[in-house]
């Protein structure tokens, strides 16, 4: 589900809106304002509103489409600028442990039905720390955790210093797309796993990752 941030019923923050307008605009460049308004639980004016913000400031293009609509298209300063705002509201949700607890849980199973029982973490923190919490629970080995990952040939040296690993999970808040799509050029799909609250965009034709 686009934007998913739970804001209906209450008054959402600022961050919230932005946030939510550019993932409901990466998830779907077809959408149209009231769509938005209505995935985010806010007024149709409002909606409008922020989506022209986000067009002044850099984040979405706007492109025309047939049948003289429009199609929105998140800016390589939109991805960095989502990226900054899920770091933020997730070290912010109160929700976050128990939804980084679930999702986890099925990550590492998901890991161990396909004898990935080595699994390297991509990202110190948080998400890490709760990731060690969830593994006793599922067979599965956290052989260790990488900090940093600038580029394919770091991430490649650090495999090979760890051994053998089966999988790698990407836990990093910050940066996370960059990281995820470093470590998808390094390995096949179905050995790079991430939470599905970093909101990381998977290419559709690729099962593995949901």
């Amino acid at each position: 589900m686009a934007g998913g941030l739970g804001v209906v019923g209450r008054d959402p923050s600022d961050d919230e809106i932005v946030l939510g307008v550019l993932d409901a605009v990466e998830q779907d460049p077809a959408l149209t304002q009231r769509s938005i308004a209505r995935e985010l639980g806010i007024a149709l004016g409002l909606a409008n509103a922020y989506l022209r913000r986000c067009v002044h400031k850099g984040y979405i293009k706007v492109g025309q489409v047939p049948r003289r609509r429009y199609a929105y298209y998140l800016t390589p300063q939109g991805f960095a600028e989502k990226s900054r705002l899920t770091a933020s509201y997730l070290s912010h949700s109160f929700s976050f442990f128990r939804r980084a607890r679930e999702q986890f849980a099925v990550i590492f199973a998901a890991a161990a039905a396909d004898q990935q029982t080595r699994v390297l973490l991509l990202g110190a923190g948080d998400l890490a720390d709760i990731a060690r919490l969830v593994v006793p629970e599922h067979g599965v080995e956290i052989v260790g955790v990488c900090p940093e990952v600038a580029d394919e040939a770091e991430l490649t040296t650090a495999l090979s210093s760890f051994g053998r690993v089966d999988a790698v999970i990407v836990t990093a808040l910050e940066r996370s797309q960059e990281i995820f799509d470093i470590a998808r050029a390094v390995l096949p799909s179905g050995r790079v796993y991430a939470p599905d609250l970093l909101r990381l965009r998977v290419p559709k034709a690729d099962p593995d990752q949901e």
